[in-house]
């Protein structure tokens, strides 16, 4: 069966369900935070995708728990807590409150014999997040298809993001979904140290303790309503808004006092070649945001994923038949 490239997710039709559905997802990234190895700018943090749905990826051992691993399924509609000796837990995501699940959840950990504390019980940088997890009963809402179609789109902007990926050879983070804001997104890394002011956040001063260019894809929220592909240059150099986008479609929008370079979802799906024109964006806006800020575009750059300077010249043709 051949599957919908980029199928509709318009924000409307799905807000109840991405509501749930993005404070559960908080509700077990906090738990990774708690039980994971902290790595630079917290690639420790983020999900990753699984051919049914997202993971925490194994943690434990180091604090003392047994190692573990928490999965959404989106496939049947469960989240799955397994331990390394075969132990697992299954929860399921329909017909949970967000107060309930939060219960399920660290109730099915002790139940595994894993101690796991979360620092700030409420959720981040969300219209609630005064409110524990453990009180919310307003938010229950989880249609199973909706549910599975953000995780295919997931899984689909990721792959595209992969592939973006392998054209630079300098330092970049993994492909991964971020619970906070809920989107997903892949970075490059120049060597420039940046130094933070002493007042910022520490989430903030981590992850942009080096100048940055990053990619990704976001749901839409209430400030911007409509699923997007976005990049953006931190900290952004001058005149970044004057350089060109592409496909048409793209454009710079003013976000929190800096430059997003945007390409509308339901632009790209009404492209010829979709997934090409991500990548088209991609790159485009990777060349503003790098040229702008004196980054070595030629020397960083890693054609097909290929850094092997003897490879690329004894590159095998095709074959005539």
């Amino acid at each position: 069966m051949t599957m919908e490239l980029f199928p509709p997710i318009p924000l409307a039709e799905w807000r109840d369900t991405k509501e749930t559905l993005h404070r559960f997802a908080q509700i077990v990234g906090k738990v990774r935070l708690a039980a994971s190895t902290r790595r630079n700018h917290w690639w420790n943090v983020p999900f990753h995708l699984t051919g049914r749905g997202i993971t925490t990826r194994p943690m434990g051992q180091v604090d003392g728990n047994p190692i573990f691993t928490v999965d959404f399924d989106f496939v049947a509609h469960q989240l799955v807590v397994s331990t390394l000796d075969g132990r697992e837990i299954s929860v399921p995501l329909i017909g949970h409150s967000v107060a309930s699940f939060h219960d399920a959840v660290m109730g099915s950990l002790a139940a595994l014999g894993i101690r796991v504390r979360l620092d700030v019980p409420r959720p981040f940088d969300l219209p609630d997040s005064g409110r524990p997890f453990a009180e919310d009963t307003e938010h229950a809402a989880y249609d199973p298809a909706q549910a599975n179609r953000y995780w295919r789109v997931l899984s689909q902007v990721a792959s595209v993001l992969e592939e973006f990926a392998a054209g630079y050879s300098g330092k970049v983070s993994p492909v991964h979904h971020f619970w906070h804001t809920f989107d997903i997104a892949h970075t490059r890394f120049s060597d420039r140290h940046i130094d933070q002011p002493e007042q910022i956040d520490p989430v903030t001063r981590e992850a942009y303790s080096r100048e940055v260019i990053s990619f990704g894809f976001w749901f839409g929220d209430d400030t911007f309503p409509e699923p997007a592909f976005y990049s953006y240059t931190a900290p952004e150099p001058a005149h970044l808004a004057e350089e060109p986008l592409q496909p048409t479609a793209a454009h710079w929008t003013a976000r929190n006092n800096s430059h997003l370079a945007i390409l509308p979802y339901e632009e790209v799906r009404t492209e010829a070649d979709p997934r090409a024109a991500v990548l088209v964006f991609y790159e485009s806006a990777y060349r503003a945001g790098a040229l702008r800020a004196g980054w070595q575009i030629d020397a960083l750059a890693c054609p097909g994923g290929v850094t092997d300077p003897q490879l690329r010249l004894h590159k095998p043709r095709p074959s005539s038949g």
